[in-house]
């Protein structure tokens, strides 16, 4: 069976999947992951995958997560990918943006250098070059990623849960265009990012591993393995640059790009729907 994304769909009996999706469209928290902590990450993207196909909405874009320090020697890998939806995305504008949070679950916000891509990535490559994935590339945005969950503990149950769950996402607030980006140093792409006031971190686009581009090799290659090939259009969003700072609903989050802009943000209460 194939979606409207034109990738195979999950399986659609999958209960983790089916509680975390009817979770979500009810802004319902969950008390605890609905079923046995995935194993390993192939169980989790089978979850996500089924997830996916019960989910309403059309896939325009990707996260990209990492697979902190103490997950990564077990499951060899240190990013994850989770799927951004068309209705979860927002456009930032000289007024604070909206975003929904989980109340009773998760949220965080993400200061994030976001990839627009120029070209369809080849369906079956999974092998890729630096130059190959900066070819795909048609402009880079500042942005901010609203991480979300109806589960509290996603990220203390580990890299497994977080993929069940779309990779902790819950939507993206894109910015202005990064000028001249392919001819600026990763570490030159500053930010910093406050709640409510207050600094919460400080970092560049050189705090992702490897820089921006470097997610853009893991995810064509790994969305190519999943059947889910990268189209001109997608946002990637390619990870946090300041860290993952949890906000409530009600608090108000504003990330600083210095010369390329800034983002203001207010989490409001997640309601029904999607």
């Amino acid at each position: 069976m194939v979606n409207k994304d034109g990738a195979k769909q999950g399986n659609l009996t999958d209960m983790v999947a089916r509680q975390f999706v009817e979770a979500r469209l009810a802004a319902r928290a969950l008390a605890g992951f609905p079923g046995e902590v995935p194993a390993d990450l192939a169980t989790g993207y089978r979850h996500q995958d089924a997830a996916i196909a019960l989910y309403p909405d059309r896939i325009v874009g990707w996260k990209i997560g990492r697979v902190g320090p103490d997950f990564e020697p077990r499951f060899g890998r240190n990013r994850l990918a989770g799927p951004i939806f068309s209705r979860q995305l927002r456009h930032a504008g000289d007024a604070p943006t909206t975003f929904p949070a989980f109340v009773g679950g998760f949220a965080a916000i993400e200061a994030e250098f976001v990839l627009v891509l120029g070209a369809d990535a080849p369906a079956d490559k999974t092998d890729w070059t630096a130059d190959e994935a900066r070819a795909l590339v048609g402009a880079m945005h500042i942005g901010i990623e609203t991480a979300g969950s109806p589960l509290a503990t996603i990220n203390a149950l580990g890299p497994t849960v977080v993929v069940s769950d779309f990779g902790n996402n819950a939507g993206l607030i894109l910015g202005p265009a990064v000028p001249d980006w392919a001819a600026r140093a990763d570490a030159s792409l500053t930010c910093e990012s406050f709640i409510d006031g207050t600094s919460v971190g400080t970092g560049s686009a050189a705090e992702i591993p490897g820089g921006p581009l470097e997610s853009l090799l893991f995810l064509a290659a790994h969305c190519a393995g999943r059947g889910r090939p990268l189209k001109a259009g997608m946002l990637i969003s390619t990870g946090a640059a300041t860290g993952i700072h949890d906000i409530a609903a009600g608090q108000r989050a504003r990330v600083d790009f210095g010369a390329l802009g800034a983002i203001d943000c207010l989490a409001v209460p997640a309601t029904p729907g999607v």
